[in-house]
């Protein structure tokens, strides 16, 4: 069971969406469309994905990092990177796509976006794989 923190604590709310690791990132991007529709900013949102790179973090990369990291830096629209990426700051919201890895690093994973949220992680996922790694990083 995962560790309960305190009820004042500024911890963020994790939201479960349940998907196979091959719809994931398709969940993740419905998940921003709903975000953005009922009135989120766009740059107040962050997807990471844990397997392949999402769609639209491969294009801009193909302009050259620093083109993808100045995106990143403005902080005006959503913004997508690989799990891994250290250079990815916070943001209010962080969605994360179950689309690969293994459970070790995934649990890694999950922990650091935690922290990087500051309102709301959105996991997209195996509920029964996330539940469990979200007790094993907590």
């Amino acid at each position: 069971m995962p560790k309960q923190r305190p009820a004042d604590s500024a911890a963020p709310q994790i939201q479960l969406i349940p998907a196979p690791a091959d719809g994931a990132v398709d969940a993740a991007d419905e998940t921003v469309d709903l975000l953005l529709d009922t009135g989120r900013s766009p740059g107040e949102v962050l997807v990471l994905t844990t397997g392949e790179q999402h769609p639209w973090a491969a294009h801009e990369l193909s302009f050259g990092e620093d083109s993808y990291w100045a995106q990143h830096d403005a902080a005006d629209d959503v913004f997508y990177a690989d799990i891994r990426a250290t250079r990815a700051t916070g943001r209010p919201v962080v969605i994360v796509a179950l689309n690969g890895g293994d459970d070790e690093g995934i649990a890694q994973a999950l922990a650091g976006a935690l922290a990087r949220a500051s309102v709301l992680l959105i996991v997209c996922g195996d509920p029964a794989r996330i539940n469990g790694l979200l007790g094993a990083s907590a």
